[in-house]
């Protein structure tokens, strides 16, 4: 699923292609991946609108209309893609919603599994929106003692307090896994339990992971693409997602796997992660 470093990676693509624009027409194939907005009003407030901005907000693309923020989140197989050319039937055939822009180009939101979600909000939808999400963390304002307060007194395990959106944006299970491996967390843990010490390190590791993720543009394994088409790179420096079984690149230990802590996949290392 595209977490924060690909929606981030999307948007600052979109941002140069999109804003100052105005959309020309719109088009909807599907229903079932709008949340409180209508097809017609969706496609009414769209076509015609200027486009003034395009932001990221945890994991969702945020284009700021004349009267409204259409928000995407592209869930686990979405795309938002710009074309400066017609598209081939292949691309036109998960094309969900089809924009036409002022200049000639396209902007398209492709979701295969239809898994993400779009909004249309005004300014106060927006606000108690934006307000029920946790701090960014990569938002220079969020410090190590922030984070820790907003975290540690909960009893879950700390992999999925780090993954609840309403603590923290944009970490999700890819990341999760490997901030914990790099501060030598067991990801079971329960929050609470976790050590004083260990707090500033995962701190530390979340955001320089997530950096780290936005300069190679994200993490590809299957569906994930930037705005452009092209994969992420971010895989190539993966220590523990998708490597079960292999050897811990750290102290040789055959890397373990779980569902038991929240239904997705763990990978992490016994030594390292006691």
């Amino acid at each position: 699923m595209p977490e924060l470093p690909e929606v981030e990676t999307m948007v600052r693509e979109m941002r140069p292609a999109l804003a100052g624009r105005r959309i020309l027409s719109a088009q909807l194939s599907h229903i079932d991946v709008l949340r409180g907005v209508t097809r017609p009003k969706l496609l009414t407030a769209l076509t015609g609108a200027r486009i003034h901005d395009v932001t990221r907000r945890a994991k969702h693309a945020v284009i700021h209309l004349d009267q409204h923020r259409f928000v995407l989140q592209p869930g686990m197989t979405g795309n938002l893609l710009i074309y400066d050319r017609p598209l081939t039937p292949a691309e036109s055939k998960y094309a969900v919603l089809h924009t036409r822009l002022d200049n000639g180009t396209a902007f398209v939101f492709r979701d295969v599994r239809r898994l993400g979600t779009l909004l249309l909000l005004n300014d106060r939808k927006w606000d108690a929106y934006d307000q029920a999400l946790g701090p960014e963390p990569l938002d220079p304002a969020l410090t190590p003692e922030r984070f820790t307060r907003e975290l540690r007194n909960s009893g879950q395990a700390i992999k999925k307090v780090i993954m609840d959106q309403r603590k923290l944006v944009g970490v999700g299970n890819i990341y999760a896994n490997e901030a914990l491996f790099a501060a030598g967390i067991d990801p079971s843990k329960p929050a609470r339990q976790v050590p004083s010490e260990a707090w500033p390190l995962l701190f530390h590791h979340i955001r320089r992971i997530l950096q780290a993720a936005i300069d190679s543009e994200g993490t590809t394994f299957r569906d994930y693409r930037t705005a452009t088409g092209q994969p992420g790179n971010f895989q190539l420096e993966l220590l523990v997602y998708e490597r079960e079984g292999e050897p811990c690149t750290a102290c040789g230990t055959r890397l373990s796997g779980t569902h038991l802590i929240d239904a997705r996949i763990t990978v992490f290392c016994h030594r390292c992660q006691r």
